[in-house]
């Protein structure tokens, strides 16, 4: 893991301020202005470890159904299981989907198939003659990275979400009380720009502490904060002190917030860390006049898909959490009269080889199929290109059903971004790769 002043910054600051849970670094917020009445939100759910996408959207006619199950062996999920599409008859989805189904039956959500990691567009021929690809493929922690920085390679240190926030400071949220930028999933590099950074809050704390000493508390509290005050003389502790000071701040303005609204009458699903980060999302939407913004981007994320054994199981509970999380989220946007101004999106590591591997799993690779759902979505359709499922085949990178991307992440992250209200001037400062490709909006929102 590489260590820079920020990461330092960050592990000192919590250990400041007394192990303030769910806060990083945050920098002064820029000069910004606004409009009167524009809100528009981004949310990201990731899937981490790399979600078999090839069991996630599956072909359902007849050709098709037959060559999926011919090759999947282990893995190939019964026909009459599989969830129809009824604006896509020829493809179906996973039967731990419904509420999905639901979504995109109604309009409301689409898939975009077969996107990856690119930095130029890529045949099976080109990839194998050894042009241009990105930086470690098949690597989890380089893949998400790579997703996460819209780069060729995971050294790049800031994300396209902090790019945005970095490009629309000076258009949007005069006078916001916390940054553009929320993750209710940790420390991300999506988050992150160049001269902004995000705040972080835990799902259901939004004030931020924690402490497990009772009446002490609240004393310990206090004297962190007074720490703040003193002048060390030391820059760098100097920084740090500006930063978890900032952190307090951001901290009561969310409580604050929050605890003022109303409680939505949409039902989360209990025992379900992705919709209790989502239910989370849904409060900071709903004190969006309060907090000031205008625009607003999150970050949530759900893991283990890195499915190398007993996948079918695996996979199939984690898209039942998935599934009614992302349901729930949708239907309180429709409570808070925001379902057209909230787009939310998948991304993860890369999908999974067609072929199994001997533990009734599959190993790491390319291309996979996203879901976008919202209001504004031109929903109850298939954008892209769907890959041919034959091992070794045109879409193959190798021989094990590995798909070289036909749409590149940053095609797949420019659309949203426009959709955000970043400028064509602007696209390739937030994506500096996008003018390799031919197309820079897929036309899904």
């Amino acid at each position: 893991m590489r260590t820079n002043r920020r990461t330092f910054i960050n592990c000192a600051s919590l250990a400041a301020a007394g192990n303030i849970l769910g806060l990083r670094p945050f920098g002064a917020l820029n000069a910004l202005a606004q409009t009167a009445s524009d809100y528009k939100a981004l949310v990201c759910v990731f899937l981490f470890g790399g979600n078999d996408a090839n069991n996630t959207l599956i072909p359902f006619d007849t050709t098709g159904y037959g060559q999926y199950f011919s090759l999947r062996g282990d893995l190939a999920l019964a026909q009459n299981t599989l969830l129809p599409l009824t604006p896509a008859p020829n493809f179906a989805l996973h039967p731990s989907l419904p509420d999905i189904q639901t979504l995109f039956n109604s309009n409301n959500a689409a898939f975009v198939a077969n996107v990856g990691t690119l930095v130029q567009p890529l045949t099976r021929a080109q990839y194998q003659a050894g042009q241009t690809a990105p930086t470690n493929l098949f690597s989890h922690p380089d893949q998400q990275l790579e997703w996460q920085n819209a780069a060729q390679s995971a050294a790049t240190p800031s994300g396209w979400a902090g790019r945005m926030a970095d490009v629309l400071g000076s258009s949007y949220n005069q006078g916001a009380t916390i940054p553009m930028i929320t993750s209710v999933a940790g420390d991300t590099l999506f988050c992150n720009g160049v001269s902004t950074t995000p705040v972080s809050v835990s799902p259901g704390n939004v004030g931020g502490a924690s402490c497990s000493e009772g009446a002490e508390c609240s004393a310990r509290q206090l004297t962190a904060q007074a720490l703040l005050t003193l002048d060390s003389g030391i820059s760098l502790v100097q920084a740090d002190d500006s930063i978890t000071t900032n952190a307090y701040a951001y901290a009561k303005t969310l409580s604050d917030a929050v605890q003022s609204i109303t409680p939505l009458q949409t039902v989360f699903p209990a025992n379900n860390g992705l919709a209790a980060q989502l239910k989370q999302i849904a409060q900071i939407i709903q004190v969006r006049s309060a907090l000031n913004v205008q625009r607003q981007i999150f970050f949530a994320g759900i893991g283990n898909f890195d499915t190398h054994a007993d996948q079918l199981g695996l996979q199939s509970t984690l898209l039942a959490e998935i599934s009614p999380a992302l349901a729930a989220f949708y239907n309180a946007t429709v409570e808070l009269n925001v379902a057209s101004d909230v787009t939310a999106f998948t991304m993860s590591d890369f999908s999974r080889t067609f072929q199994p591997n001997s533990n009734n799993g599959s190993d790491h690779a390319w291309g996979a199929h996203h879901i976008v759902i919202g209001g504004a979505v031109k929903g109850g359709q298939i954008y892209g290109t769907y890959p041919t499922l034959a091992l070794g085949g045109p879409d193959d990178s190798d021989s094990n059903g590995r798909w070289v991307p036909t749409t590149a992440s940053s095609q797949y992250a420019a659309t949203l971004a426009q959709w955000f209200g970043v400028s064509a001037a602007e696209l390739p400062t937030v994506l500096p790769s996008i003018g390799n490709f031919t197309t820079n909006n897929l036309g899904f929102v």
